[in-house]
Formats: structure tokens, C-alpha cells, sequence
């Protein structure tokens, strides 16, 4: 027989003989690549439905002629464009070889449902625009219902129809942002769809769509052309550019149905998948921990085995190979299951998503090669990877081996360990400050937060020995964990040694031990229930528990590992979303000098905004002293795209405080500009000097700087006033308004008649300084919760780690165990030790979790400082910490469940007599 197969046939036999072994690592190995590919194939699934599903709803336009200028300010993907003339519509139509031509007048326009909430708003955009009459040029189709003809007709989308309450007849308003009185006659599809995405659309006539959605009558957002027979797209692009004015551009259907999947791709499609692949990641990092823990330990156990092929005339390779070939088993079984798993995760969530308001674009799962192919060798090179140490370790298993009893685990207490360790840490410590509080550098702050998560896990047998011997001291006064506190018979000397025996650190029980509590065991005529193993417990050392996850702190901290990488994360997010909130709090307390605010909450482009003749209704009130809005517009200053706020600047130095002003906010005018301290610092303007300014409009203009402020949290960098707007803006609308009440009124009374104000504009919410606050930090909360969600799966593989380490503990002290019954440890009392030695792991590992994600939830928040001009706040939140550790160890005494009960049911005799 060669040596190849000897080594398979060996490898297959220890499979089966010993197949519970690798139960753990199979499921660890099947959940990590389950996760990887259902993310990967849902990826490719929602990429094929957009390209479909916007190819099939912009398959009759095949030219748009749109503005050529956009600007694109920081954290947009997609710059803002300017109108073109809708009249261009008309003179491209007699181009040759154009057999139509429509205006798209296009802009934000939010329905409100019919219990009186807006629909949509949370990312997607809410769009309103022009009913196309041109079926082939008309994205959407109509379903049901007929198109609008008469002013205050509209037709939506049936999936914003549907979302909010909404049917044929029907009469509500629509924001655009000036409140609208609208009926609905028809719903309409989206290439099929009910929808694009949770994007919502409402179709008016074009005189609406103008007066609503534009500054002026007689702006598009594009020209959509249909091209006769036998002319191509690129061939009608070509026709058309001689005849655009300067500033206009025509581009091919396709390459604008490229752009929109493109921005929905970039929007949302690769920052969600990237977000799913970084935790696919962090849960096969902790399988990392689990699997290589199981292969050391079950290297650990065949020692004699090992020993004897050794004696045998096996050679070391040989035995690395056996080792390493029982990994590849496990690994190309468990990631085949996890790739079935995978598709149908990507299945389950294809299915999911309708029910919780993301329309799941139709279509059948898209399994591309990669998809499977990645996760299926992410999987193998995983837990080979994992196995190889101990398969090394295993083939360096002297021959003379096989004559021991035991192996003491000396990791706890070696020196080597402890100085790297403490190198790496020191390291770790000195890179991580330099990068956030000396150079700021994002990398170096990155490559600190590896370096400490390195130096926790060389460090964890070290520190384990030390903290389990802190963790482990109350339990000798609980009740339960290893006897009863009744009263007992004196404990004669040979089971107080062999207990004494079975609870020293590193030291299992000698054969002289076994015979002394067999003799006393046969001289008493004592059962495996007799006299109460409790007192002699106590005088053995406090508890066993404890001791028994202190006789190897190398498996100890390897075990905790996989759970701390878990926690560690959990906390990191926990301290950094409490910091943003704390941060957003700081802003609002600093910054918000009003009363109540009056918003309209959405995120990214969603939602209309409000009107800006709310500010000025609401300033009138008797109980407002002022009411200012802050609206929204975009420039391009010396070449960068910038955010603008457009608003009055008197009325805003007393709805918020800007801190020291220099210069005057009263003297702006239509050619003036204030900006942030920080801001004309980096563009090293002062006050009197001048800037250019170019817009969307394709215009440019220069603007002199007569106010500079010293806090932009809420005004941002850029303040224009809306005279200096006004030639410039497309939709206006505000993104909040600040009110201030007069002396002597009283929240709650000035509250209420803002509120019936507001009502009138679409019912926006009014909310305190406070509940602002918290409402501007909304999406926080969302992100957490996806974040636990998600970290269920890394926590769930670290359990199932633990068990499995407690299973194979069990198998490798089945005499010990048996030993124990013998000298009268009921059977309760034997679950409770393993059940509070699982415990104790998981405390171990919660409590350098929450250690470590504190550190690094510090290294976050300051490198999130110095990428910008906010003044973040550090804030650990004690009840959320104090629920994961208390998690932790639910969880880590859920993970004993089953080994206790498996050990509990041990025969005695048969335990006593196992080799």
C-alpha cells in the first residue's frame, strides 16, 4: 500500500470512528460560506433584476439629451444637474431620423398616505414629474386607472400606492414642497414592477409638473427621443449634437439606463453588499478560532495515537498528511453544504424582502461562477488554514509519547508568549495614538486596531489564567456549582486527595488516585450517589469549574477568542453609535439656538423637503419672536463641488448660534458670502476678498466674503442668501425650520400653534430641541439594529465553538468524570460544573470583548475627528454594554447546555474503565 493511501485510509477511518468530533467545525465551517454566498449570489441577483429592469423600461428611449454640466459635492455619487429648455423637445423632433420627442419634467414630489404619514423618504428619492403620453418614450406603464388630463390629477406607482393606503379616487396631498392637492386616477408599473426600488413616482400633466417642480415654466430636467426605423442610437446621438446649444450633451439610451443602474449600484447595491461581506468576514474569522481550536484539541487527544504511528514507522509528514486530510474532508463537505445553504439564503431573502417594504425586483436567482467558487475556497483554505498548526504540532508527536499519561498545558505562564505579547500591545498601543491624536491617518489607526486584536489573542492564555482565577471565585459560594451546602459525613483522605487531584490546574487523574478512590470505594460499598461530593469540593480548592477551565489556558483563550472577536464588534459599533448620538445631542444643545424645529426627516435625497413660505407663515405667528429656514443648493468653488445653505441671515443668527461672527451677516446681499471659519481658512479667504462661484445653470459669478462664523455644525460652510439664490435655484425647499418663541410663552402652548401652522404644509413634524436630536440620529438606531442582526450569525459560530470545545472536554475527562460520580457528585451537580465552566469561557471572552471594542470604538470616534470639522463626543453607554455582557453570559451557559447533559449521562463504571 503506498503512502498516499495508507494515509486516506487512515484519515477516513479516524472520520468515521470519531465523527461527533467535527460536528462543531463542520457547522462553523457551513454557516461562515452559507452567509458569504447567499450575499454574493443576492448581489448578482439585485445587479441582473436592476439591469433588466430599468433595460426594460427605457427600451423605447434611445437618445436623452440632458444638461452637460453637473457638480458633485462630497458624499454624493451623483452630481446635480442643471435644466435644459423644454423646448429643445420641438426642435430635436425635426432632426432627421427622430420619429418623437418629450420633455421630462422631473423633480421631488412626496405623497402622503392616508393615515396622514409621508410615503417613502428613508434613501430612495421621492420623484414627480410630467406624464408622458408617448407609451415607448414613458418609462413607467399604466395599469390601472387612466393618465391625467385636468390640473390635480396624478398617477403613482402602484407600489407607493399600496405602501400608503392609496387607491383610485382617492384625494391626498403631494409636497413638492409646497403642498398639493391631488386626486389619483391612475396607478402605473415600473418595467413591470410596482415600483423601482422603494423609489416612489407620481405622474401630472406637464402644465403641473412646470409650475410645481420647476423655478420657471419651460424647464426639463431632459428631452427623451425615440428614433425611427432603421437609425441606431450612437447614429441618432450624432445626428443630434450639431443642432444642441453650447452646455447640452446627447447620450444613447443605453449609456443613461447604464448610468441609472450604475448610480442605484453605487447608491446602494455595492455599499450594502461590501457592508454583508465585512461581516461575512468577521464570522469566518471567528469559525477561524472555532475550527482551529477543534483540530488542536483533537490533535491533543490522539497524542498516544500519534505516537504509536510514529513508533510504527509512520513519518512525520505522513502524519501531518493524515491531520491536514481530514481537515480537507470537513472542509469541501461542510462548504459544499454551505454553497446549498448560500442559494438558499439568497432564496429566503429574495422572499423576505417584499414582506418588510423592499420590493425584491423579479426575476429568478442569478449563480454566476464566483459566487459559488469564492466561498467554496474561502471555506477550504479557512479550515485548512485553521488546521495546519495543529496538524504541524501533531507531527511532531514523539514516539515515546504513547508511555505518558498527560500533557500539561504550560501556555498560561510562558514567558516567549508573554514578552510578545506585551511587544504587540505596546506596539499596537503606540500606532493607533499616533495615527488618531498624532498625524491623523485613518491607516495607521487601521493598522493599530489589527495589532491590538493580535496582541489580545497571544496574550489570552496569559491573561486567562489570571482573570478566570478572578471570574471563577465567587462561584464557590454559589449554590449548586459543584455540591449542596447540606450537612456531610467527615470526607475520608483518599477522595479528598483524588479531589484535590482532579482540581489541580494541568494535571489529570494518576493512576494512583484511581486505585486509592477504588479501594475506598469498595471498602465503603458506596453508589455513584452516596455520600455529598459538596464539602469535598470545597475542601479541594473552591470549585472545579474554574479549575477545570484554568488546566489549559491556551484552549481556554483560544475558545474565548472566537466570542471576543464577536463581542468585541457588537461593542465597537454600540460605542461608536452611542458617540454619534451623544455628537448629534452636543450639535443640537451647541448649535440649535430655537425652540422647537420643524423637519421633514429623510435620508440621502429622500423626501421634498418644506416649503420656504412655512418659515415665513410660522414667523407671523404671535407666539414666534423668529423662524428661520435653512434650504439647500450646490456650487462649484475652485473646482470642488460644495454644499450651500440658503437662507436669511439675520433671522439665522437667532434660530441658531454660529459663535463668534466677524464682519456682518446683515450686509450679504445678492453678491455676498459667509463662510465657516474652517472653511475660508483651507481656501485661504478673508473677509473682503472675493470668490467665484459656478452653478449647475452652466453661470458663474463672483461673490465678495462679508461674514465668516466660527460653528458650521448646522449652517454648514457656505451661507447665501435666497436673493443671491433665486437666478440660480432649481426646486427650492427648506431642510428645516428653527423657531423661536417669545418671552413668556410657553413650550407646550407655542409647540401647538406651530403645529397647526405646519399642518397646512403637508403636516411636517414640530419637534423640541431634544426630540430633534434624537430624530436626526434615527438612522443610527436602524444601523445598530442591522448590525446585531447581522453579528448573530458571528456570535452564534462562537457558541457553537464553545460547545463543541466542551463536548470534546468532556470525551478527553470521561474517566475523570466517571471518577468524580464514583466518589458521590450527583449528576446534577456534574452538569452545573460543566455548565459554569462554559460560563466562565464565556465571561472570559465577553469581558475582552467589551475591552477591546471599547478600545477600538475609541480609535473610530478619533479618526472620525480628524476627517473633518466636527467636534465629535466619546461616549461609552453603560446599560447597552452591561446587556451585552450579561448576553454573553446567557449565551455561554446556553453553549454548555448540551455537553453537560452528554456528560451527565456517562455510565460510571464504563468512564472509570475508559483508557
Amino acid at each position: 500500500m503506498t503512502s498516499a493511501s495508507a494515509t486516506a485510509r487512515i484519515s477516513l477511518s479516524s472520520l468515521r470512528a470519531h465523527r461527533r468530533r467535527f460536528a462543531g467545525t463542520f457547522a462553523a465551517v457551513l454557516l461562515g460560506v452559507a452567509f458569504l454566498t447567499g450575499t454574493l449570489v443576492m448581489g448578482d441577483t439585485l445587479r441582473a433584476s436592476f439591469d433588466s429592469l430599468f433595460a426594460g423600461a427605457t427600451s423605447g428611449t434611445d437618445a436623452v439629451v440632458r444638461s452637460a454640466d453637473t457638480i458633485t459635492t462630497p458624499g454624493e455619487s451623483q452630481g446635480a444637474r442643471g435644466p435644459v429648455d423644454a423646448g429643445l423637445a420641438a426642435r430635436v423632433a425635426q432632426v432627421p431620423g427622430v420619429a418623437a420627442a418629450a420633455a421630462n419634467v422631473q423633480g421631488l414630489g412626496q405623497l402622503v398616505g392616508a393615515d396622514g404619514e409621508p410615503i417613502g423618504g428613508q434613501g430612495p428619492p421621492t420623484l414627480a414629474g410630467n406624464w408622458i403620453k408617448d407609451t415607448r418614450l414613458n418609462p413607467y406603464r399604466l395599469a390601472e386607472g387612466r393618465t391625467p388630463e385636468r390640473s390635480g390629477e396624478v398617477v403613482v406607482n402602484r407600489g407607493a400606492a399600496e405602501t400608503g393606503g392609496l387607491k383610485i379616487g382617492d384625494s391626498t396631498v403631494l409636497r413638492t414642497p409646497d403642498p398639493v392637492r391631488v386626486t389619483i386616477v391612475g396607478l402605473a408599473t415600473f418595467g413591470g414592477a410596482d415600483g423601482m426600488s422603494q423609489t416612489t413616482f407620481t405622474g401630472m400633466t406637464r402644465a403641473d409638473a412646470e409650475k410645481y417642480l420647476t423655478p420657471e415654466p419651460g424647464r426639463a430636467a431632459s428631452v427623451l427621443v425615440r428614433a425611427g426605423p432603421g437609425t441606431g442610437q450612437q447614429e441618432l446621438v450624432d445626428a443630434l449634437t450639431p443642432v444642441l446649444p453650447k452646455g447640452v450633451e446627447a447620450i444613447t439610451g443605453e449609456a443613461s439606463a447604464a448610468e441609472s443602474t450604475d448610480m442605484i449600484s453605487g447608491q446602494f447595491l455595492d455599499l450594502f453588499t461590501t457592508f454583508l461581506l465585512v461581516f461575512s468576514g468577521i464570522a469566518l474569522l471567528v469559525a477561524t478560532f472555532s475550527i482551529h481550536n477543534t483540530f488542536a484539541i483533537v490533535v491533543a487527544q490522539r497524542t498516544r495515537e500519534n505516537a504509536l504511528l510514529r513508533a510504527l514507522g509512520a513519518a512525520r509528514g505522513q502524519v501531518v498528511g493524515v491531520a491536514l486530510a481530514e481537515a480537507a474532508v470537513v472542509a469541501v463537505a461542510a462548504s459544499a453544504a454551505g454553497l446549498l445553504g448560500g442559494v438558499g439564503v439568497a432564496a429566503g431573502l429574495q422572499a423576505l424582502f417584499p414582506a418588510i417594504g423592499f420590493p425584491f425586483p423579479e426575476g429568478e436567482l442569478v449563480i454566476s461562477g464566483l459566487s459559488l467558487g469564492l466561498p467554496l475556497l474561502v471555506g477550504i483554505v479557512v479550515c485548512l488554514g485553521s488546521a495546519l498548526l495543529p496538524a504541524v504540532r501533531a507531527g511532531r508527536t514523539a514516539p515515546l509519547a504513547a508511555l505518558r499519561e498527560t500533557a500539561v498545558d504550560q501556555s498560561g505562564t510562558a514567558r516567549s508568549r508573554t514578552v510578545t505579547g506585551l511587544a504587540l500591545a505596546a506596539i499596537a498601543l503606540a500606532t493607533t495614538l499616533y495615527g488618531v491624536l498624532g498625524t491623523p491617518s485613518i491607516w495607521l489607526a487601521g493598522t493599530g486596531a489589527v495589532l491590538a486584536l493580535a496582541a489580545f489573542v497571544v496574550l489570552g492564555p496569559v491573561a486567562s489564567t489570571a482573570v478566570l482565577r478572578v471570574l471563577a471565585r465567587p462561584l464557590g459560594r454559589l449554590r449548586g456549582v459543584t455540591g449542596g451546602p447540606g450537612r456531610v459525613r467527615k470526607v475520608p483522605p483518599a477522595p479528598r486527595r483524588l479531589a484535590r487531584t482532579l482540581a489541580a490546574p494541568g494535571e489529570g487523574p494518576s493512576t494512583s488516585s484511581t486505585r486509592a478512590c477504588a479501594r475506598h470505594a469498595e471498602s465503603t460499598h458506596q453508589t455513584p450517589q452516596g455520600p455529598p461530593f459538596g464539602r469535598t469540593a470545597r475542601l479541594s480548592g473552591r470549585d472545579l469549574a474554574g479549575r477545570n477551565a484554568l488546566r489549559s489556558p491556551r484552549r481556554t483563550a483560544a475558545t474565548a477568542s472566537a466570542l471576543m472577536i464577536g463581542v468585541a464588534v457588537v461593542a465597537l459599533f454600540t460605542v461608536f453609535g452611542a458617540s454619534l448620538k451623544a455628537t448629534m445631542d452636543q450639535t443640537v444643545d451647541r448649535s440649535f439656538a430655537g425652540d422647537v424645529a420643524v423637519s421633514a426627516p429623510s435620508f440621502g435625497a429622500g423626501g421634498s423637503g418644506l416649503s420656504p413660505a412655512l418659515a415665513d407663515r410660522v414667523a407671523g405667528l404671535p407666539e414666534v419672536d423668529s423662524a428661520v429656514g435653512l434650504g439647500r443648493g450646490v456650487a462649484e468653488v475652485d473646482g470642488a463641488g460644495r454644499q450651500l445653505t440658503v437662507t436669511d441671515p439675520v433671522a439665522l443668527a437667532k434660530g441658531l448660534d454660529l459663535g463668534e461672527v466677524r464682519g456682518s451677516l446683515d450686509a450679504l446681499g445678492a453678491d455676498g458670502l459667509a463662510l465657516s471659519a474652517a472653511e475660508a481658512e483651507a481656501r485661504g479667504l478673508a473677509l473682503g476678498e472675493r470668490t467665484e462661484l459656478a452653478f449647475t445653470d452652466g453661470t458663474q459669478e463672483t461673490f465678495t466674503v462679508r461674514a465668516v462664523y466660527a460653528r458650521p455644525e448646522l449652517a454648514g460652510d457656505y451661507v447665501l442668501t435666497r436673493e443671491a439664490w433665486a437666478p440660480h435655484r432649481g426646486q427650492d425647499s427648506d431642510t428645516v425650520v428653527a423657531v423661536t418663541f417669545k418671552d413668556g410663552v410657553d413650550a407646550a402652548s407655542g409647540k401647538a400653534a406651530v403645529e397647526r401652522t405646519a399642518a397646512a404644509y403637508g403636516n411636517p413634524e414640530v419637534q423640541t430641541r431634544e426630540e430633534y436630536a434624537q430624530s436626526s440620529a434615527g438612522g443610527i438606531d436602524m444601523m445598530l439594529t442591522l448590525v446585531y442582526a447581522l453579528l448573530a450569525l458571528a456570535v452564534l459560530i462562537a457558541l457553537l465553538g464553545i460547545a463543541n470545545t466542551l463536548t470534546l472536554a468532556v470525551h478527553e475527562r470521561t474517566r475523570e468524570l466517571g471518577l468524580l460520580r464514583a466518589v458521590g457528585q450527583t449528576r446534577a451537580q456534574l452538569r452545573a460544573m460543566v455548565r459554569w465552566e462554559s460560563v466562565l469561557v464565556a465571561a472570559f471572552g465577553t469581558a475582552g470583548g467589551l475591552a477591546l471594542g471599547g478600545f477600538l470604538g475609541w480609535v473610530l470616534v478619533q479618526a472620525a475627528q480628524g476627517t473633518g470639522d466636527t467636534d465629535f463626543a466619546f461616549d461609552v453607554p453603560p446599560v447597552q454594554l452591561a446587556v451585552v455582557a450579561l448576553v454573553g453570559l446567557a449565551a455561554g451557559g446556553l453553549a454548555g447546555w448540551r455537553p453537560a447533559r452528554r456528560a451527565a449521562r456517562l455510565d460510571v463504571l464504563r468512564a472509570i474503565a475508559t483508557e
